[in-house]
């Protein structure tokens, strides 16, 4: 008897979610097609999408590696081989989605997705990151299309201004963490400018909405430029501490002491205001968590401070003046820069220069005269005291009605656009993607990113699924020291299906003739969670 053996392994949740997303589908619907092709542009992104979801530590220009041991028939259609997902295929697939428009693309994917999985669409958390690269990108200044990225350097948000880069920006749901938007900019794009953008983009969106939209981002979002957006917008933000007027209404709330406590940690005072004629409600909040954080932080500075002012203060001493005027002047340069500290005993002292050199004679004569200044230091009291109470506090901005959004709910959105921080954690994963960026042309690069935020949107709604299944029915799997989880992480998901083999019997493919080997009772409990298409993949065929 003829027998094959291929690997399964979680690769069939992938394929499985992105069946039921119908993106293959969606996307020959819009690129073109070749009456050669071996497979669509569909299935050639569907491939990229599970390379990246392989965690497999291979460049796409590997991809037929990591497809060889896998079942292509049963995972994708009968006559479907490694060898069709070769960088020539892939690179053209990039190529069609660049000329399409990668963002016009990648909301239709997450539209269709969102309708599908009936994604909650409220609150929208908005967010950059940068993405750094390595190598020269070659650009053709005469003819350059204005649309492609230009890899440049800029501010790094990864910590390596050494490298070239590029910003990415992305718009997810608090409903699960799913992308709903993204778009890559130049290396050098300001948060400013990339947000201002975004915000004139979503008024018309928001207005179609039937439901009510928020939109949920950082200090960025609010500046000046942006206002005449942002007053067309429900939005909730961190106002920026270099605006004066935060810092004052941090002031009059210690000094009230009138707070409304939300928990242990966290008290609040509302102010009504208007600012950049926009009539908001701007909440200052008091964390406990960040007050001891405050006094550590504000305590390291002012030893730093006090040790670089020890040694200006040694040096002013060692230095002579041609009068006291110029003495006091020097010091006074030091004194205006002190922030926690001030100057006391302050002395000047009169030397007497004589004529000729060596130890003066008695009846020497007088030459000139030279200025010594001396002083000590000692703490503001009352600046260090100031310091960790604006520090212990940070000032959220809304302008959307206090009857909709209480002051806690509006805290506890905010806190929630971590989501889109976790969803840049896992794009710049090492094993995810791993040297795919090591690409010639930015276009494709484009094109790249785009894919790998797709790869974000199935992750995201697999793992939404599977969490909002176990808390209807109460269900917990082992975590990684055996104990029970009720919200695991996907990529804990796949680690546990690692060993899945699918065994075909005789030479050609049928879904009767195939079985699994090494599928126990827990995993057939997380395929029936994640429900869908991997139902049909792992041959479960009744819901337990």
């Amino acid at each position: 008897m003829n027998i094959k053996i291929k690997r399964l392994d979680h690769h069939g949740i992938v394929a499985g979610v992105i069946d039921d997303l119908q993106i293959v589908s969606l996307l020959d619907q819009y690129l073109p097609q070749d009456d050669k092709q071996e497979i669509t542009p569909g299935e050639a992104v569907k491939g990229m999408i599970m390379n990246g979801l392989g965690f497999a530590n291979r460049p796409l220009s590997l991809s037929p590696q990591f497809f060889d041991n896998l079942p292509l028939e049963h995972l994708f259609r009968e006559g479907v081989e490694a060898s069709h997902f070769n960088r020539h295929k892939l690179g053209r697939t990039l190529d069609q989605c660049f000329d399409f428009g990668c963002e016009n693309l990648f909301s239709m994917v997450a539209h269709q997705a969102c309708e599908l999985e009936n994604v909650d669409l409220t609150f929208n958390s908005l967010d950059t990151t940068s993405h750094s690269l390595t190598g020269e990108y070659a650009y053709d200044e005469d003819g350059c299309d204005e649309n492609v990225i230009k890899i440049t350097h800029g501010h790094s948000k990864a910590h390596r201004p050494d490298l070239k880069q590029v910003v990415q920006e992305i718009i997810v749901s608090q409903d699960g963490g799913v992308p709903l938007a993204c778009k890559n900019w130049d290396g050098n794009s300001a948060d400013t400018a990339v947000f201002k953008e975004r915000s004139k983009a979503l008024v018309s969106e928001f207005k179609k909405s039937k439901a009510p939209r928020y939109l949920v981002a950082d200090c960025k979002l609010y500046h000046s430029k942006n206002a005449e957006f942002l007053a067309q917008l429900l939005f909730i933000t961190l106002i920026p501490s270099t605006i004066l007027l935060e810092k004052e209404l941090i002031s009059r709330a210690l000094e009230s002491a009138k707070w409304t406590s939300i928990d242990d940690n966290y008290k609040y005072r509302v102010y009504h205001v208007e600012h950049m004629d926009i009539d908001q409600r701007w909440i200052v909040m008091y964390s406990a968590a960040a007050n001891s954080r405050a006094e550590k932080s504000v305590a390291r500075q002012v030893e730093r401070a006090h040790k670089q002012l020890e040694k200006e203060l040694f040096h002013i001493q060692a230095q002579r003046f041609a009068c006291e005027n110029d003495a006091r002047r020097a010091l006074l340069k030091i004194d205006k820069k002190l922030k926690y500290h001030r100057l006391t005993n302050i002395e000047c002292t009169a030397h007497k220069v004589y004529e000729g050199k060596g130890r003066p004679k008695k009846d020497a004569k007088v030459k000139s005269l030279e200025w010594q200044i001396t002083a000590a230091s000692e703490d503001k009291a009352e600046a260090i005291k100031y310091a960790i109470e604006q520090k212990s506090c940070f000032v959220l901005a809304t302008n959307i009605d206090e009857k909709e959004l209480s002051a806690e709910k509006i805290l506890a959105h905010y806190k929630a656009q971590s989501a889109v921080e976790r969803g840049f954690r896992f794009l710049k994963d090492p094993l995810f993607f791993v040297s795919s960026l090591f690409i010639k042309k930015p276009s494709r690069i484009d094109a790249l990113l785009m894919i790998m935020t797709l790869s974000l949107l199935v992750y995201s709604i697999a793992q939404r699924r599977m969490r909002s299944n176990m808390a209807k029915i109460q269900a917990s799997i082992p975590n990684q020291i055996n104990k029970p989880t009720e919200t695991p992480t996907l990529r804990w998901v796949f680690q546990c299906f690692e060993g899945i083999n699918l065994i075909q019997e005789g030479a050609d493919y049928h879904y009767q003739k195939i079985y699994l080997d090494g599928f126990n009772e827990l995993r057939a409990k997380i395929i029936n969670l994640i429900g869908g298409h991997a139902r049909h993949l792992y041959k479960i065929e009744k819901v337990t």
